[in-house]
């Protein structure tokens, strides 16, 4: 699993029916310390994240073990909206916290 913002939408009108009524989201990865870290993936969202939250992700196989995404053509998969992380007992990120944010 991995950290990333959600920055972004993805709508396909022509897609494959075994992804109608998943929606897809633009994710950027994150360092630990919140900085961007690598390119862009587009990503199917299990759990209602929206624009600047900050996500948690599984790639490749494991995109395809949500209840929603099972079965189905997934390599990017949100399962998680994250509250609050810290490093080495110092808070990284805090939701709640907008400075940080």
């Amino acid at each position: 699993m991995l950290l990333a913002r959600v920055i972004g939408t993805v709508v396909a009108s022509a897609k494959s029916e075994r992804v109608d009524g998943l929606k897809m989201l633009i994710i950027q990865p994150l360092d630990l310390d919140g900085a961007p870290s690598g390119g862009y993936i587009v990503a199917f969202d299990a759990v209602g994240a929206g624009a600047g939250e900050v996500v948690l992700y599984a790639s490749g196989s494991s995109a395809r073990q949500t209840p929603a995404t099972d079965g189905r053509p997934a390599d990017a998969t949100i399962f998680a909206i994250v509250d609050t992380w810290d490093v080495g007992g110092e808070v990284k990120y805090d939701k709640h916290d907008e400075d940080m944010a």
